[in-house]
């Protein structure tokens, strides 16, 4: 058995993972990086970016299927499943290797193979080869997708987004469960790309919005594009052969029977704490084995541990993780002496069509002083001559005129957003936003239209 000391235990090598042990570095202590998984992280191999590349591929296909209204004629498209996999899986696997290079450059003593397990606050076993002494650890473990006991007999044709991206062709029927970023994103992909589709969620959420108006204009959107069945829980789910027999019932419905060749599950992740045992440190547990800790120093309550990424329970979006690594590391570096720094606006967007934004404050968040000014996209110019012109954006301000963020679903809603995070981050306020340029035409004069909206709403106060 081999010991090792270090001053700052890092477990996880994900993006988390690697900007704690950046910041540990940076502060001039020793890090120790241990991974006993997979080099690569989850957005390289599984998340962000392999789902972009499907969502390419199915946007083209889409254009290319809806050019007669431009006055375009295309004969005929074909997709072919196995070239677009083989695309997603070749692009995959270049992200992945940049992640790799960056691993491979750290120093051979900076990093450990192997599953670490908690003995006590400060020393670490890693599989059966190493004890590790570290005065203090970073967790950042990631998460790990949930599978529901009904669907747990239906072997490799229940699939998550993880092995979405190992498929050598595209199948002919798939049911999505969750109406979360991820079953949104995908379902609405594998549709555009000829699956047979149907997206499942047992209550009204979709994609995260809490505004009913702009939840409402996205349902709208979704369900001209691919069958979306909102308030549908999943009643039966049977393996028969190399197919899932299924029984959902959508509210006020009857139940309906039908076959899949996969289930795809995105109901959610858990954060992967399992086999860590934090039961051996002085960590205060919950009933279900999760860590109390401090939301801004990530310090765990009572113990010389952090913990950072999906693994704290927050929102699993990469810059957060980044963020949150950082935050973890120089703290896990400069304990005792905490620091509580200033989180960035929050910012979430989901790549469907419409694309969905969520900036600061969220609807179900505002004070009740709070105005709300709105724009349809049905009619906004520059949205109608693309044919993009469906989904609403409605903006928030308190009674005094500043910026509280905003949640829309239409087009640019990407670019718009981070338009709108700047502006929560700058602390503006709606007659600042409106004294800024807007282009002619632009989606962003649609943008203005909501914050003069709000502004109007505040002057008939």
């Amino acid at each position: 058995m081999k010991t090792l000391e270090t001053d700052v235990a890092i477990i996880g090598a994900g993006t988390a993972g690697m900007n704690a042990y950046r910041a540990v570095r940076s502060a001039g202590l020793q890090p120790l990086l241990i991974e006993g998984s997979h080099y690569g992280t989850m957005c390289a191999r599984v998340g962000c970016m392999p789902s972009k590349l499907l969502i390419a591929a199915a946007d083209a296909a889409h254009a290319a299927r809806h050019t007669a209204p431009f006055g375009v004629t295309v004969s005929q498209v074909e997709v072919d499943g196995v070239s677009v996999m083989q695309r997603v899986k070749r692009e995959r696997d270049r992200f992945v290797g940049f992640v790799l290079e960056t691993i491979e450059s750290m120093p051979a003593e900076d990093k450990l193979w192997g599953h670490a397990r908690f003995l006590s606050d400060t020393l670490l076993q890693v599989d059966d080869h190493t004890q590790v002494k570290a005065s203090r650890t970073v967790i950042a473990t990631g998460s790990t997708p949930t599978i529901p006991e009904l669907y747990q007999a239906l072997g490799d044709r229940v699939v998550v987004n993880d092995d979405v991206f190992y498929w050598d062709d595209l199948p002919r029927r798939v049911l999505v469960v969750g109406t979360g970023v991820i079953g949104l994103e995908l379902g609405q992909a594998l549709s555009r790309l000829g699956v047979q589709v149907k997206v499942t969620g047992r209550s009204s959420k979709l994609g995260g919005i809490t505004d009913p108006e702009v939840r409402e204009s996205a349902r709208k959107a979704f369900e001209a594009d691919f069958p979306l069945l909102l308030n549908t829980p999943i009643l039966q789910a049977e393996r028969i052969g190399d197919e899932v027999e299924v029984q959902y019932a959508t509210q006020g419905c009857e139940p309906v029977t039908e076959r899949f060749d996969y289930v795809l599950l995105a109901t959610g992740r858990g954060p992967q704490l399992s086999n860590l045992g934090l039961e051996n440190t002085s960590a205060k547990l919950d009933e279900k084995g999760r860590p109390a800790h401090n939301r801004r120093t990530l310090q765990l309550d009572g113990a010389p541990i952090f913990i950072a990424g999906d693994v704290s329970g927050g929102i699993e979006l990469l810059h957060e993780a980044a963020d949150e690594g950082r935050i973890a590391g120089a703290n896990a570096a400069r304990y005792p002496n905490l620091s509580e720094p200033e989180r960035r606006a929050p910012l979430a967007i989901v790549f469907t069509d419409p694309q969905i934004a969520l900036i600061g404050t969220h609807f179900d968040e505002l004070p009740p002083a709070a105005v709300v000014g709105e724009v349809d996209f049905s009619n906004q110019g520059r949205s109608r001559i693309m044919l993009k012109n469906y989904g609403k954006l409605r903006v928030y301000a308190d009674r005094h005129g500043a910026f509280l963020g905003a949640e829309m679903a239409g087009p640019s809603a990407e670019h718009i957003g981070h338009l709108l995070a700047w502006a929560v981050q700058q602390g503006l306020t709606l007659d600042q936003m409106l004294a800024m340029p807007f282009y002619h035409p632009v989606i962003e004069e649609g943008l203005r239209t909501a914050l003069r909206d709000a502004r109007a709403q505040l002057e008939a106060r």
